[in-house]
């Protein structure tokens, strides 16, 4: 009685964690992927560019950079010919590409050596955070 007592026990731990688990996936939303994207840009991107807006350095600042065209951050200079002739503009599925690997995407660029971000989680996760970057940030980001 007493092993099988302790293996009802360990099974409904078993499901009392795994219902944790689903409802805290469940609770994810796309305010955790741009909180966690602040931390994957900050560790992929944040060398060269900035998201605050007006804030260019080595690259373009990235602030709304969702939506805009390649090439066209006013106030920055130092695009190549090949990104600046690319007619692409900034979607989800663009940045996701040009994250994944800026070579592929537009060959002879100045990302270089950037290699890319292989994670598709990170990928997201930025992605999601450079969306979130409409102006609200400038005043959240100053704020720390």
């Amino acid at each position: 009685m007493f092993s099988m007592s302790r293996t009802w026990s360990r099974a409904c731990s078993s499901v009392l964690a795994a219902s944790a688990l689903l409802s805290i996936s469940a609770g994810h939303s796309y305010a955790d992927d741009a909180e966690a994207g602040l931390l994957a840009f900050n560790n992929h991107c944040r060398q060269c560019h900035s998201y605050k807006k007006d804030d260019n350095r080595l690259g373009p600042s990235l602030h709304g950079v969702v939506g805009r065209k390649a090439g066209t951050m006013q106030g920055f200079a130092n695009y190549s010919d090949s990104l600046k002739n690319s007619k692409i503009t900034w979607t989800e599925d663009q940045l996701d590409k040009w994250i994944t690997n800026p070579e592929a995407l537009v060959p002879n660029n100045n990302m270089k050596p950037f290699p890319g971000v292989a994670d598709a989680e990170q990928r997201k996760q930025i992605i999601a955070f450079l969306k979130s970057q409409s102006g609200a940030g400038d005043a959240k980001q100053s704020a720390k």
